[in-house]
């Protein structure tokens, strides 16, 4: 194969890498449409917010009273300010530095913002129930086997005016049903708040913040675009949510709603549902990993906060028979072998094909040289007396390439499942590699991924060029290498396995050509 057409299918690799990495926003799944159709900047909202009269009972001066609920996947403690949950655990996530590595995720901290979710705007746009001390029905609930479902209640009540608010708890769920009975009010607003479902903030290449399903939609909030205004979300919202890397907290309306809405509060991005003159709101609140066995057995679509990215048509099988493999084996690591070579048999012929097509044109070189010196002059006779030969030979120049850029999307796909899917994160393999979603800590896997590329160069046929070209050729294991150093190990391992089995089915083209 020319040097040429093998440099820059390497350097679109590279740069294609690069710019999902680093650069690349991230795109509806495929499919769907853009996702810009659904926002509408809103008018100005009114200055300040509607006040709502202190409360008959409990007075002002009553303390703030926690409520601490315990269930077999989370703990969480509530608040009577705004009666709202103030802190939220999963007791089945540990932090995955050295630091944190024997604590609790927390997707919701203590004091993580002013406004806490999921608070209630009554009137406003600026959450102001988040602020009124309600009155507390319930105590501390501790959920298991023989006491799997427990309630809180908090009201709040002043003359026409009253608002009661139902958490109902399950053991064994992530997820909690939330009912509000409003009445005296015109508006009703629910944010998820800032924080709440946000454990890893601004990792590189995933989504972090609000995000929503707006139809088939899958639209991610630029906080950037909300310093014009709110945007304002109609065409049959499923879901809002908060992201990040492996987990979040969303809110599903059990009835449909007429608007989304997402908008700054005190400078930072937040999302939320509106109505027009609410009597009784229900809603599903998710808040723990984004796992889609958990979130599609929710119904509505939530499965789809987890963005396989613009291969995502690839990346939900992949990630099928990745999960299926486990099943049997037990270790991500050696299922990320088996899938590897499960993927390279449907494209043995192909490279088989490509192999040997090379080989031949290798033997080919002094034919297409002669040709080169007599048609030197004449580029265009030169082209066709080089298709006369290849065709004579049944040579296909190009057919070293098919195999590789056949495997691109695979390889995107399965960089997507490795970057997003929580089931790789923490997923140990071997001796050193104890998280496969996390980078080689020695840099092991890249440098003998480095090694086998570099064989597998030496062992492929190739045309003579010129000697710069050839010396780019040497250092493209190098740049690769330092590259993958900072991609998910599991990413790494799986280039490593494909580079050794295209270094075994050379090896037997080679042989076979000997012979």
């Amino acid at each position: 194969m020319d040097k040429k057409a093998v440099l820059a299918i390497v350097l679109s690799i590279g740069v294609l890498l690069l710019y999902q990495y680093f650069l690349a926003p991230k795109p509806v799944p495929v499919g769907q449409a853009p996702a810009g159709k659904p926002a509408a900047t809103l008018p100005a909202q009114p200055q300040g917010p509607v006040r709502i009269a202190p409360p008959v009972s409990p007075s002002p001066a009553a303390p703030e009273k926690t409520i601490s609920v315990e269930t077999d996947q989370y703990a969480a403690t509530f608040s009577s300010v705004g009666g709202v949950p103030t802190q939220w655990v999963l007791k089945k996530y540990k932090g995955d530095t050295k630091e944190t590595k024997n604590q609790n995720v927390a997707i919701l901290k203590p004091g993580a913002a002013p406004v806490f979710p999921p608070a209630l705007a009554i009137g406003s746009s600026d959450f102001e129930a988040a602020h009124l001390n309600f009155s507390v029905s319930g105590g501390n609930l501790r959920l298991d086997s023989s006491h799997p479902e427990g309630s809180l209640v908090f009201e709040y009540s002043q003359g026409p005016i009253s608002i009661k608010r139902t958490y109902t708890f399950r053991n064994g769920k992530y997820w909690v049903d939330i009912r509000d009975e409003v009445r005296g009010f015109p508006n009703y607003n629910i944010t998820i708040g800032p924080d709440f479902g946000i454990y890893e903030p601004g990792v590189r290449g995933v989504h972090t913040g609000p995000v929503l399903l707006s139809g088939s939609d899958r639209i991610e909030v630029n906080p950037k675009k909300l310093k014009g205004g709110a945007l304002s979300y109609t065409e049959d919202v499923k879901w809002i949510a908060q992201e990040d890397k492996y987990f979040c907290a969303a809110l599903l309306p059990k009835s449909k709603m007429a608007e989304a809405r997402a908008s700054l509060q005190d400078g930072r991005p937040v999302i939320s549902f509106a109505a027009k003159n609410p009597t009784v709101e229900e809603f599903i609140l998710y808040a723990g990993p984004k796992s889609q066995e958990k979130l599609k057995a929710l119904g509505s679509g939530l499965e789809y906060i987890v963005d396989f990215g613009f291969f995502s048509i690839i990346s939900r099988p992949i990630f099928w028979l990745l999960k299926l493999i486990h099943s049997a084996v037990g270790n991500y690591g050696w299922s990320i072998v088996l899938l590897t070579i499960l993927i390279r048999v449907p494209f043995l012929p192909i490279v088989a094909k490509g192999q040997k097509s090379m080989k031949k044109l290798q033997g080919l070189q002094p034919q297409m040289q002669e040709i080169r010196q007599k048609y030197k002059k004449d580029p265009q006779r030169m082209q066709k007396e080089m298709m006369d030969l290849y065709k004579k030979h049944k040579v296909n120049p190009m057919g070293g390439c098919l195999p590789m850029l056949l495997q691109i999307p695979v390889f995107f796909a399965l960089y997507k499942v490795l970057l997003v899917a929580i089931a790789l994160r923490g997923a140990p393999f071997v001796l050193w590699i104890t998280d496969l979603s996390q980078k080689d800590p020695y840099y092991v896997l890249p440098i003998i991924m480095g090694v086998t590329m570099l064989v597998q160069q030496k062992m492929t046929p190739t045309a003579p060029g010129n000697p710069a070209q050839q010396k780019l050729m040497m250092f493209m294991p190098i740049i690769f290498t330092v590259m993958f150093m900072n991609f998910a190990s599991g990413l790494v391992l799986y280039w490593l396995v494909n580079n050794l089995l295209s270094i075994a089915q050379q090896a037997y083209i080679n042989k076979k050509a000997t012979v």
